[in-house]
């Protein structure tokens, strides 16, 4: 309990807006008037993520300020990302806004990613976040507004198709680049602690030869 501060709290709050995101998008529901301007879904949707997306800065922000960066927040933040953007991609291919094959691309990538972050955090080592890949965070977000948009307001389809393109690049390009980091990182890893495992089986032969004469 003592690692729930501020920060991990926006965390938490970013995960619970995923199935609020989710049940909006869907059920395509509410469709209000607020003081004589139609506030349909596709707004309300758009709201959520960016008000999800907010907290994602914000916690980031908060946890480096007040220096309460903890192994809760670390192992949360990225998990909260994915489930956000995975979500938000996966109801829009239910409701006929994207392609499912590069909505498959988009979020292969962040598991992989997440995947080859865990084995080197095995091995004793980080895989920093590249500037390829937080500008890919960004385009996400900015595509996905676009596209819930078009839902209701199709001069917006155009926009957020050409960004999805964008966004399916970006995602190939940044999972090769966290793939050579990550081969260049432990590879050499494993390539030490094989030799220093040769080293230790000829050193503990001779041993036996020098106990045996």
């Amino acid at each position: 309990m003592a690692e729930l501060n501020l920060p991990n709290g926006l965390t938490i709050l970013r995960i619970f807006f995923v199935p609020l995101l989710v049940v909006v998008l869907l059920t395509r529901e509410p469709n209000l008037t607020l003081f004589g301007f139609p506030f349909h879904f596709e707004m309300w949707g758009v709201l959520i993520l960016l008000m999800a997306a907010s907290t994602d800065v914000a916690d980031g922000y908060l946890a480096r300020k007040r220096r309460e960066v903890t192994t809760l927040g670390i192992l949360l933040d990225p998990i909260a990302d994915k489930l956000l953007i995975s979500a938000a991609f996966i109801s829009l291919v239910e409701m006929g806004l994207a392609p499912a094959w590069m909505v498959v691309i988009v979020i292969g990538r962040d598991f992989t990613v997440m995947g080859l972050r865990n084995i080197a955090a095995s091995e004793g080592l980080v895989i920093p976040a590249s500037a390829l890949g937080k500008t890919k965070m960004v385009l996400e977000v900015v595509t996905v507004c676009l596209l819930i948009l078009a839902a209701k307001h199709h001069e917006f389809r155009l926009m957020g198709t050409l960004l999805l393109w964008l966004v399916v690049i970006s995602a190939v390009v940044s999972a090769a680049h966290y793939f050579m980091v990550f081969w260049s990182q432990v590879d050499g890893r494993i390539k030490q602690r094989q030799r220093n495992m040769t080293l230790m089986e000829q050193e503990k032969k001779a041993e036996d030869v020098a106990a045996r004469s």
